[in-house]
């Protein structure tokens, strides 16, 4: 169990529907979607549908990296998605010192988190902690699982503050013509699929005793943690039971304790496939008591696409910055599930001034 906090300082965020953390917010809460046809075609010759960040909104990074850097087109995009986001996040805030960054990343960057991490640095001209820092690739999971290691941190007492993320993109044409072959696309004929974007979201965190910011969501507290390993995932032959994210459930309210509110408001890591219908109702099944009679159940992805390992921050800072606007009600439970094992959770509380 992970018996650890942090103040939600500030927040940055990128997404389709959004060029900056309230303008996402906003979108999301009016139902905005903005999905498009985009260039890339379908075996079933249709234009794949995507929810693509504007172009005009990434950051120039191809001009910014070294010219020995060999990355491809996607962790490109990733670096340009990333930029704007983390730029946002110390917008108004004076950039502590020595800061470390937790980022959650796709699986195919695993082998060259490290790397990631540095040409961030560089094209965002952002110095961190790097001795500190780490990039966890693991899908869509990431984000939360990079929480856990920024947690870790600020109760370490190595430092005040941290800085936790995720940044994803399926832009891809190899990524998605494999999807497709899964028919996991949502499209013509496929009645089980969902729809790829991308997006990047960084939150600035403290040490539960860090003086109170005057950002929309420095009230808001991560409060608890847990996660979770299903062996039944998506690419496994195991059946597929929905325990691993029933874990997390069970270790985010063994740290919250018997006392804590019941949860009024659900943001899920749902994608539209079916596949995390089960996980949900399982996970929510065994902790029904934990949850309020009649609770809100939000699914964002709805409106800017399913954006891989940056949902599990987007749903965080979602979560904050509708308990700060006062049309969300807190606790927050946020949810989300790799297609592979990874599973995780948290619980977003708000904090009296």
């Amino acid at each position: 169990m992970i018996a650890r906090s942090a103040l939600i300082l500030n927040t940055g965020m990128l997404t389709a529907i959004g060029l900056s953390a309230a303008q996402t917010a906003s979108s999301a809460r009016a139902g905005i979607a903005r999905f498009a046809e985009s260039s890339f075609f379908a075996k079933n010759g249709e234009p794949m549908t995507l929810a693509l960040v504007p172009e005009d909104a990434l950051a120039p990074v191809e001009e910014l990296l070294d010219a020995e850097a060999t990355w491809n087109n996607r962790a490109q995009r990733l670096l340009a998605l990333a930029v704007p986001a983390l730029h946002e996040v110390f917008a108004g805030v004076e950039q502590p010192q020595s800061i470390p960054l937790f980022l959650g990343l796709p699986d195919e960057l695993a082998a060259q988190g490290a790397e990631f991490l540095a040409s961030l640095a560089q094209v965002a001209e952002f110095e961190f902690d790097r001795a500190h820092s780490a990039a966890i690739c693991a899908g869509r999971a990431a984000g939360l699982l990079a929480l856990e290691r920024a947690l870790e941190f600020l109760a370490s007492g190595r430092g005040p503050f941290a800085v936790v993320g995720g940044v994803d993109s399926y832009f891809d044409l190899d990524v998605l013509n494999a999807l497709d072959a899964e028919d996991r696309l949502a499209g013509e004929g496929v009645l089980d699929g969902f729809i790829p974007g991308e997006g990047a979201c960084f939150l600035l965190l403290g040490a539960p005793d860090a003086p109170l910011s005057t950002a929309d969501t420095a009230p808001m507290l991560i409060s608890a943690l847990g996660q979770g390993s299903e062996s039944g995932h998506r690419y496994s032959q195991e059946p597929h039971r929905g325990d691993g994210l029933a874990t997390a459930f069970a270790q985010l309210f063994g740290c919250a304790g018997a006392g804590h509110t019941p949860v009024p408001t659900v943001y899920a890591g749902y994608n539209g496939e079916n596949f995390w219908a089960k996980e949900w109702g399982v996970a929510y099944l065994r902790h029904k008591d934990k949850f309020a009679e009649s609770f809100a159940f939000e699914h964002p992805v709805d409106c800017f696409g399913d954006p891989g390992a940056a949902l599990g921050p987007l749903l965080i800072g979602l979560a904050a910055l509708g308990m700060a606007k006062g049309y969300r009600s807190g606790p927050c439970l946020v949810w989300c599930g790799s297609d592979r094992d990874a599973r995780a959770a948290a619980l977003i509380t708000s904090r009296a001034r």
